[in-house]
This record gives C-alpha cells, sequence and structure tokens, in this order.
C-alpha cells in the first residue's frame, strides 16, 4: 500500500511537470532574469525537484474568514485558562477580559477589576510609546507586548503604521541587531548554527507550530548596512515576519524566523561577553553550502512545496549563488535583490507621470553594484524589454552602474563578479561618480551602496543642471547610510528634484514651500507578495511575478500623491495596497500556471481581502 502511494504521488508531480511544460511552450515572451543564464538556461516554469520532498501546506485560513463576532475555544495543547492564559501571547487579551471570560477561563483574582475595550488599550500604550526619548527603547517595548499580546501589538501596528514602522524596522531595528545580545530575553525564531548539522530536520520540529507558510531566514552576514553581525541579525527575520502580518494579513502562526549561524568575522562581537552567537570565524565554502543544504531540504520535508523561504541580508556572493541554485527547485525570494528590485521599479513607473516620457527613454545611473543594485538594474531592463519588445541585452545599454574601483565597463569584465557583467559597457574607465554623472548623463541616480553621504552636493548639481526634474532614490539604509539626506537632495536642486530614499526622513521646507519625500521601502512589496504567493498556491518566483507587484504598486499612486511629489502610496493604506499587490501577483501566477489552489478565484482582490488576518479581540466561550 505505502509502495502504491509514493508511486501515485510520484506520478502526480511527473504529470503536473509535464502540465506545467505544456502551458509553458504557450506562454510568449516569458521574462527571465540572469540568474536563468548563470543556470545554463534552466528556467523556473522547469519543474524538476532535485532538492527535498515534494508536498504542500493546506488552506489554513478558514478562522479568519469566519466573522469576528463568532465565539471560539483557546486552545493550545489544552484549553487555555487561568495563570496559563494570560502567558499566552496568541489568546491574551489582558484586562480586555469580560466578566464572563473571567468566569470561564479562572481569571478571577489574577487581573485588577476593571475592563478596557482593545481600543482603550490601544490608545494608552500609544501614550506609553510616546513618552519613550530613546527608539530603541520603544522598540523594545514593542517587542515585550508582542511576547504577551500578539493581536493587541498588531492592532497597534496597523492602525499606527507610519509612525511605529521605523521602530519595529528600518531603521530602529539597525540598533537593536547591533545590541541584540544585551537586549535578548526570550527567543522570538529558530536558531541554526553548525552544532545542528546532521539534524536539522529534527530541530525544525522543536518549533511548535507544524503548518509554516512563509520562513524569512538570514546568515547575518550583511545587516542593512552595518555588515557581519552573526547571530545578532535575528532581529531582521523578526521584524520582516511582523510586517508579513501587520501590512500583508499573513497570519502570524504561519511565520518562522530562522537565523543561520555559521560565525561571524565581526572582531568587535568575537570579543563581546553578551554576544549571543558562535564564537568562531565564519565558515565558507563546502561547510556552508552543505548547512544551506541540508537546511533547505529540511524545509521542504518538513513544511512541503509551497512554503515560502525569504533570503535576507546575505553577502552579495552568497545571496547569488543561493538564488541560482535552489530558484528552480524551491519556493524562493532574495528581498534584497528581488524585493528592491521591485519596489524601485515601481516608483520609477509611478515618476513617469511627474518627469514624462517612458521607461525606455531615460538613462539610470547607480552607485553600487551588489545585490540591490544589480537586482533594480535587471528588472528595469525586464520591464524595458517587456514594454518595447527589444531584447533584454539591448534594454540593459542605458543602464550604467558604478561599484568601489569606478564605472563598470568593458575592459574590466574579466575581473568583475559574474553578476555585474551583464552591465560591462564599452566606455573609458571613470573613476569618480560626478564624472559618470557628467559623461553618462543620467536622469535617474539610483544609490544602493551601503555608504553615507556619498552623493555630494557637486553629483546632485550636476543632475540637475542635466535635467529639470532630476530624480534621485538614495537607498541604503539605516538613515545614517543614505546617499544623501531629503534636504540636501531639494535643497541642492532648488526644489525641482523627485526624491525617495530607503528610510523615511522628515517633510522639508524649501523655498516656502513643502516637500514631502517618499520612501522606497520594501515593504510596499514583500507581504503582499508574499500573501499572493499563499493565497494562489504558487510554486516558484518568476521575474513575471515581480513586474506584476510593481504594476500593481504603481497603480495606487493617487493625483492627491503626485501633486505632493510622491511617488508611492502612503502607508496608512498598505493593507488595501497589499491586497491589490497580491491580487495582481496571484494572476499572474495563474497565468504562468505556477499556482496550483483551483479554482481560481472570481475576484482576487476581495479574496486577498478576505485571508488577511485581523487582530481584533475574539469573544471566548
Amino acid at each position: 500500500m505505502e509502495r502504491t502511494s509514493k508511486s501515485f504521488c510520484h506520478w502526480q508531480r511527473k504529470a503536473f511537470g509535464c502540465l506545467i511544460r505544456r502551458r509553458e511552450r504557450k506562454i510568449s515572451g516569458v521574462m527571465e532574469s540572469t540568474l536563468k543564464e548563470m543556470r545554463n538556461g534552466e528556467s523556473v516554469l522547469d519543474m524538476t525537484d532535485e532538492r527535498g520532498v515534494g508536498g504542500g501546506v493546506g488552506d489554513i485560513y478558514g478562522e479568519d474568514r469566519a466573522t469576528e463576532d463568532q465565539l471560539l475555544t483557546p486552545w493550545s495543547f489544552t484549553i487555555a485558562s487561568g495563570h496559563s492564559l494570560l502567558r499566552d501571547p496568541r489568546y491574551n487579551k489582558g484586562l480586555a477580559f469580560t466578566e464572563a471570560e473571567r468566569d470561564a477561563h479562572y481569571l478571577r483574582g489574577l487581573l485588577p477589576p476593571v475592563i478596557l475595550s482593545q481600543e482603550h488599550q490601544e490608545k494608552r500604550l500609544m501614550h506609553t510609546l510616546r513618552q519613550y526619548q530613546v527608539p530603541l527603547h520603544r522598540y523594545m517595548a514593542m517587542m515585550d507586548l508582542q511576547e504577551r499580546n500578539e493581536r493587541l501589538f498588531y492592532k497597534l501596528l496597523i492602525d499606527h503604521v507610519e509612525e511605529l514602522l521605523p521602530v519595529v524596522y528600518t531603521p530602529v531595528v539597525g540598533e537593536a541587531c547591533q545590541k541584540y545580545g544585551s537586549i535578548f530575553r526570550r527567543p522570538q525564531g529558530l536558531y541554526i548554527s553548525l552544532k545542528e548539522k546532521g539534524k536539522i530536520f529534527e530541530v525544525l520540529k522543536n518549533w511548535p507550530e507544524r503548518s509554516i507558510q512563509v520562513i524569512v531566514v538570514t546568515d547575518g552576514e550583511r545587516i542593512l548596512g552595518l555588515g557581519d553581525l552573526g547571530c545578532q541579525g535575528m532581529g531582521i527575520p523578526v521584524g520582516k515576519l511582523s510586517l508579513y502580518t501587520a501590512l500583508g494579513g499573513v497570519r502570524p502562526s504561519v511565520c518562522l524566523p530562522v537565523t543561520i549561524d555559521v560565525g561571524t568575522n565581526n572582531k568587535h562581537l568575537l570579543e563581546d561577553e553578551f554576544y549571543i552567537g558562535l564564537r568562531q570565524r565564519r565558515a565558507t565554502g563546502q561547510e556552508y553550502a552543505e548547512l544551506l543544504d541540508e537546511f533547505m531540504s529540511a524545509v521542504k520535508q518538513n513544511y512541503g512545496e509551497k512554503v515560502l523561504v525569504q533570503f535576507e541580508d546575505f553577502a552579495n556572493h552568497n545571496a547569488f549563488e543561493l538564488l541560482k541554485k535552489y530558484g528552480t527547485t524551491h519556493l524562493v525570494f532574495n528581498d534584497d535583490i528581488q524585493g528592491t528590485a521591485s519596489v524601485v521599479l515601481a516608483g520609477l513607473v509611478a515618476a513617469l507621470r511627474l518627469v514624462g516620457g517612458a521607461l525606455a527613454d531615460h538613462t539610470f545611473l547607480f552607485l553600487g553594484a551588489g545585490e540591490a543594485g544589480t537586482g533594480i538594474a535587471e528588472l528595469i531592463a525586464l520591464e524595458v524589454s517587456k514594454k518595447t519588445k527589444a531584447p533584454v541585452e539591448e534594454a540593459r545599454k542605458k543602464i550604467w552602474l558604478v561599484d568601489s574601483k569606478g564605472l563598470i565597463v568593458s575592459s574590466r569584465k574579466e575581473s568583475i563578479q559574474h553578476f555585474k557583467q551583464p552591465w560591462a559597457h564599452e566606455h573609458e574607465p571613470i573613476k569618480e561618480l560626478v564624472d559618470a554623472v557628467k559623461a553618462i548623463k543620467p536622469s535617474v541616480l539610483i544609490g544602493t551602496s551601503g555608504v553615507g553621504k556619498t552623493f555630494t552636493k557637486e553629483v546632485v548639481e550636476a543632475m540637475a543642471a542635466l535635467n529639470e526634474k532630476p530624480l534621485i532614490l538614495a537607498l541604503s539604509n539605516p538613515t545614517s547610510q543614505s546617499e544623501c539626506t531629503a534636504e540636501e537632495a531639494y535643497t541642492w536642486t532648488e526644489g525641482r528634484a523627485i526624491f525617495a530614499s530607503g528610510s523615511p526622513f522628515d517633510p522639508v521646507k524649501y523655498d516656502g514651500k513643502v516637500f514631502i519625500p517618499g520612501q522606497a521601502n520594501n515593504a510596499y512589496i514583500f507581504p503582499g507578495f508574499g500573501l499572493g504567493i499563499i493565497m494562489s498556491g504558487t510554486i516558484r518566483v518568476h521575474d513575471d511575478l515581480l513586474l506584476a507587484a510593481s504594476e500593481a504598486l504603481a497603480g495606487q499612486v493617487t493625483e492627491e500623491n503626485y501633486e505632493k511629489g510622491l511617488i508611492y502610496p502612503p502607508f496608512s493604506n498598505i493593507r488595501k495596497i497589499s491586497a491589490h499587490i497580491a491580487a495582481n501577483v496571484a494572476a499572474k501566477a495563474y497565468e504562468l500556471g505556477l499556482a496550483t489552489r483551483l479554482p481560481r478565484p472570481q475576484d482576487l482582490v476581495k479574496y486577498a481581502e478576505s485571508c488577511m488576518y485581523t487582530p481584533v479581540y475574539r469573544q471566548y466561550r
């Protein structure tokens, strides 16, 4: 019987693979990135399964599609009650427990007599948070709330997203990671170190949740613009998954933050008595590859084919290699390469309303040729190719990159990393950025260098001399690493710049006018993108899904936003924005034959909204 079952499953996978390949042949103009070239032509649409076990995670959104006034029982491993109920963050409501609930669940005497609504609790906590003068203290207070009352944490984050997003994520999360060893209280994710090699499958089973749909994983080597923070990079997966829930509506119970600890090359951390990771130099080569391979296989075996693994803050050499290696066998997504590219492309498409012309009419110059820079450049080229029907190679010619050694040109092709080679165009070598601006004459200047203050006054003024409305994107995080500030961009261009940054800047007043800088934050894209992947049962991430997410985001920018010089919509509408992104991504997945949840919902936007987690308290019986 077991053999028959296995044979049937094998037949199913084989038949499904054939179906996908037949559908692939019907799709004209499928777009592929440089990763396809690196894989010797292998596409994510080729459904090979060489690593891990097939399978899938079932639809688990039933509870959240139910009405909020429906009664439920707070089950844990047993019925949660009394002291244990107050210590369970998923079900704890604090002072919001009603008289009837206090009687039914043995809470009499364990709480003060007052009963507060969730709205009152929210008001009180926001008042408390605003009293903190140190941003890190706000971060710690929010993490403490998440550990004791999950729904109230997400209610606060959703209702005050523009105020609290910088607290739970960039820029404050950068400082939190730097000091993670000192502020660590209780584990919020899964730590997998070299000590767990050979038993990662068993380690995954130690996590209390069995149905996982999104994993955000880092090895801590390149945290934001702060470098190698080793094990203390856990703040990034925790923060990203908080946004998956708050902004994209993905249930917190299906989210798993993971840190892969292979050591650190940060001398300060190795000598820090409060460092919580392995005290050794970072493992590389075969040892590193074997650990990651075991992890990826264990994830698929434990959680199935449809678990989304998001790589976060890996160093360039590992980031591209991991996407190349697992892109055709797992559902993987690199936010630094693909998420950043998608959100920036959305801003550029939206900015065309302000600067005029089509995307193909503009010339782009990047400072920074790592994960983010090359990822954005490739997605721009793919979009231009799609709109003009020209080859991607032709579209790349209007995109130039500058790295630490200067302009990337053809004479350097043999000495640069493989992911930079498509951008090595014919031109004489140029060392300084300002000289590159004057020679290339870009209409768009994009910073992904991770080095602050590199868009100097001379550079920005050169852009202003070349363009009536120079488009300047200073994307490096945190704020201290931004290539220039919003005030500098507006002042040095005499108020003509269209500006966006990676971390938030306050509005700027110049010459009697108030300018509101945009924020090219990945949080616009990945929560809705992930929701679209989950709700459609998508099994691979294809470049066209990223283009679909960009188009959906750009479509959410209103005339009112344009009048303020904004190229991104306000975060106050992020749940609505995420629903539209999810719907567009899911629609493209169905079109490409990558979606497995059938039949396709008739109204994908409404279906996305119905799938979203709501943090409103539930009534217990």
